[in-house]
């Protein structure tokens, strides 16, 4: 049964209901079943709720209020993201319904930047059980823990080894936070519903020392699992994913760079799966270098790229980019041409030694560099870059805070009149240039959006909203538009036809005043713009496949779960 009817039936008056079959505490206890003090008084009757909660029903509406002034009420966003964590596992409906009234305040606490705090935090504020927690222990067991976990129907699996949360690295047990955001994020964005998101944290130990010191850390007090006994257990882990959750899209999600790409590369053919941090920071970015070269009157082929940080997030950059500028008609040596990725050790020259294999694609040959003038010999910098190369847009994926300077930005203004400049690193820490600086440094000619959420940017007479590069803009819409396909594999071209719709969808008032990406609040909206540029993507390729003859709305509408109370009647 698609999410949007979820365990939604009609009488025969057309009366829209829904039936459980448990009661009393059982129901109050059950998050995605329970309405707390809203159960009408016939409800109570029915199932076994007399005197066992206050005697005065509350309106939703009420209950709304109630909550959101609680929210108000605490003291700091680790508090809040506290709060509304609790609130989520006791009235997932009530959840869902307050952030989407107040997604744009609530959005940066349940997920970046608040979230990151939380997932160092965790074994000191854990509250209560929220998915499945796999070890090389009990990998085998998991048709037995599918058997006792609540939800049965599972759509969406995010799954993280910890090792690369954010920008703040190995963080053991506590990366499972950012499972739990993004699925978050699926129900507010794609209408998933809660029931069938099943968040999943693999501990496979870890190599932060303070947490091995802590004697309150609930993970596993060993140093991190590494070569051939990492691999078997990652194939095992997606043995049985595929064996107890054959419907389930699976999210890879904070793994290391060489992780990253390795498990992506060897299971992306065996199920629905993807790489949120290659695959959809990489869409997020090309969506909004699209729309900055609207508001330039260019195309991407007239650009030249320099992508600052080389590990998962910036190597999916270049690679959707590359996706982006062949789409255009550019050849594939050109489009290589014009884009440049760097690491720690600056530029990347193909003359490295152990240079790594998913950097190799993008690695220039050294002899690029032997008129520059290089302060240590055989590395290029990103001023050296910069001062060498007509670097038209730059883009931060280090976690390097305060990397751009401002000699940089300038320098590309004998490039361009409108260089494209998007810090966009995580947490804002790690941000390598704040906005307002580089507005200042460029007279308020530059293009610029971030990772992280800034307040808009008053200069010089002028307002410039901050567009944020948020991957929530791709990765709901590219679960949702799988799930109502049914596709067996994730494919480049669905990641590249999102990042044009999400760059369509953008109006042109917010072109107009330099802003890139659409406002947080909108997020329903996109996602089910985005999905539907996909799926129409997929009708096309596949004209007589599992899209044949269907009406896309009507499917999406189906698929999407929406945060209101049905009645409910007793089976």
């Amino acid at each position: 049964m698609a999410a949007g009817k979820y365990l939604r039936w009609k009488d025969e008056n057309g009366n829209e209901f829904r039936p459980v079959s448990i009661s009393g505490n059982a129901l109050l206890n059950d998050r995605t079943l329970n309405k707390s003090s809203a159960f009408s008084f016939e409800e109570r009757e029915a199932f076994n709720l007399a005197g066992l909660l206050p005697p005065k029903p509350q309106t939703f509406e009420d209950q709304l209020k109630r909550v959101y002034q609680g929210f108000l009420s605490a003291c700091s966003d680790i508090e809040q993201y506290q709060y509304l964590r609790a609130l989520q596992d006791r009235n997932e409906t009530l959840f869902y319904a307050l952030v989407s009234r107040h997604i744009e305040e609530m959005a940066p606490i349940i997920y970046t930047p608040t979230v990151g705090k939380a997932c160092q935090e965790f074994s000191h504020r854990y509250q209560k059980d929220r998915g499945l927690y796999i070890t090389a222990e009990n990998v085998d067991q998991m048709g037995e823990m599918a058997r006792h976990f609540a939800g049965k129907d599972i759509k969406i699996i995010v799954v993280t080894d910890s090792q690369g949360i954010l920008g703040l690295g190995d963080l053991g047990i506590g990366g499972m936070g950012i499972p739990i955001g993004k699925l978050s994020l699926y129900t507010l964005g794609a209408g998933i519903h809660p029931a069938r998101c099943l968040p999943i944290a693999l501990d496979v130990g870890t190599d932060n020392q303070d947490l091995l010191n802590d004697p309150m850390y609930l993970g596993l007090p060993q140093k991190r699992m590494r070569g051939q006994e990492y691999q078997d257990f990652i194939e095992k882990f997606v043995a049985q994913t595929k064996l107890h959750f054959p419907e389930a899209v699976l999210q890879w999600e904070d793994f290391s760079k060489s992780n990253a790409f390795d498990n992506l590369s060897k299971y992306e053919d065996e199920l629905p799966s993807f790489n949120d941090d290659i695959q959809g920071t990489g869409s997020v970015v090309l969506a909004g270098v699209i729309g900055a070269t609207k508001i330039k009157n260019e195309t991407l082929g007239e650009q030249v790229y320099a992508v600052y940080g080389a590990g998962a997030g910036g190597v999916g950059v270049a690679d959707q980019i590359f996706a982006g500028l062949l789409k255009e008609g550019i050849s594939h040596q050109e489009a290589r041409d014009r884009i440049f990725i760097l690491d720690s050790r600056g530029v990347v020259f193909d003359n490295r030694e152990d240079l790594d294999e998913y950097k190799k694609r993008y690695a220039k040959p050294f002899e690029l560099a032997q008129n520059w003038t290089l302060a240590e010999e055989g590395k290029a910098s990103l001023g050296e870059l910069i001062d060498n190369t007509p670097v038209t847009v730059l883009l931060g994926c280090s976690g390097v805070g305060g990397a751009f300077k401002e000699s940089h930005v300038k320098k590309m203004l004998e490039y361009t009149d409108r260089p494209m400049v998007f810090p966009l690193s995580n947490p804002t820490d790690n941000c390598e240039a704040l906005p307002e600086d580089v507005y200042k440094w460029t007279n308020g000619q530059a293009i610029v959006a971030t990772g992280s959420p800034f307040d808009d940017v008053d200069y010089n007479g002028k307002n410039y909203r901050i567009g944020q590069g948020n991957n929530v803009f791709i990765f709901p819409a590219v679960g949702l538009a799988t799930i109502v396909s049914g596709v067996s594999k994730i494919t480049m071209e669905m990641f590249t036809t999102a990042s044009f719709a999400l760059a369509e969808y953008v109006s042109q008032e917010d072109l107009d005043s330099g802003c890139v990406f659409p406002r947080m609040r909108e997020l329903k909206e996109v996602s089910g713009f985005v999905a539907k540029a996909i799926l129409k993507q997929i009708q096309e390729t596949d004209p007589q496949g599992c899209l044949s003859g269907k009406d896309i709305d009507q499917e999406i509408a189906e698929h999407m779960w929406e945060p209101i109370y049905l009645p409910y009647r007793r089976v």
